[in-house]
């Protein structure tokens, strides 16, 4: 396959340990490039660089904390010490929480800003550094659905979902004119290892009546799948995609536009 290829390109993946991210990374190394693989849980990190290099690719895990600037940057470093630049960053590590206002403490509103807010603008501030010093680069953030409809019982979430898509904007606008590209993906439910854990914790014995349920959210009829967040992630960090920046990509099944 000669389009979308990413050969020569090294590629930031923050939460790339399991799921969406792990997806991401596993297929943008099958495309030529060299991926660093970020995680908070080094051993699923160190699991998603086995899977690559089992396949012949290339990549490398560091242990990352995005909330710690201090942490990012000297992550950050270290990639273009090893590899000279940094092409491609995917800002997915994030966290989830379930609620409404009322349900909704003030720790769980900093816990969920510290990692999915101030997280993501760590990796901008220093992805945005070192796309600078080498003449560009592509950004993409993972936002949510929860940034652009409302959604029950995800308050704390929503809102840390509408800062990353206002980011995308911002940043977008800022360095246009730099050679950097930044957009966002905007998914659904997607069947991750999360979900698994979300439903057999507060579902036990109900997992498939719930896992069912949430599936039929989507008018398709169905969870999303990473496989298919990663595909559309390649596009948008490839080349055929240098037309776009400062977009919003749903990739919902329908949630935002079928009624």
């Amino acid at each position: 396959m000669t389009m979308f290829r990413l050969d020569g390109k090294t590629a930031v993946v923050t939460g790339a340990g399991s799921g969406i991210g792990r997806s991401i990374a596993t297929r943008f190394a099958e495309q030529g490039a060299h991926v660093e693989v970020m995680d908070f849980n080094v051993e699923g990190g160190q699991d998603t660089v086995a899977l690559i290099e089992k396949a012949g690719g290339s990549a490398h895990c560091q242990k990352c904390d995005v909330s710690d600037q201090t942490q990012v940057q000297q992550c950050f470093d270290l990639v273009v010490q090893r590899q000279g630049r940094l092409d491609i960053l995917v800002n997915n590590a994030a966290i989830a929480h379930v609620g409404d206002v009322l349900k909704t403490t003030g720790e769980d509103l900093d816990r969920i800003y510290r990692v999915n807010v101030k997280g993501v603008y760590n990796g901008l501030r220093v992805g945005v550094e070192k796309m600078l010093e080498s003449g560009g680069g592509v950004i993409l953030n993972m936002a949510s659905i929860a940034s652009l409809v409302g959604m029950k019982d995800r308050f704390a979430y929503a809102m840390s979902k509408g800062a990353v898509l206002t980011m995308t904007y911002s940043v977008a606008t800022d360095y246009v004119k730099k050679n950097i590209r930044c957009n966002c993906i905007c998914p659904a439910r997607v069947h991750t290892p999360f979900v698994d854990g979300y439903l057999k914790e507060n579902y036990p014995g109900r997992e498939a009546e719930m896992f069912q349920k949430l599936s039929e959210y989507q008018p398709i009829g169905r969870m999303g799948q990473t496989e298919e967040i990663a595909a559309l992630a390649l596009y948008l960090c490839s080349d055929e995609a240098s037309f776009v920046t400062g977009a919003a990509y749903p990739i919902d099944g329908g949630v935002t536009s079928i009624t």
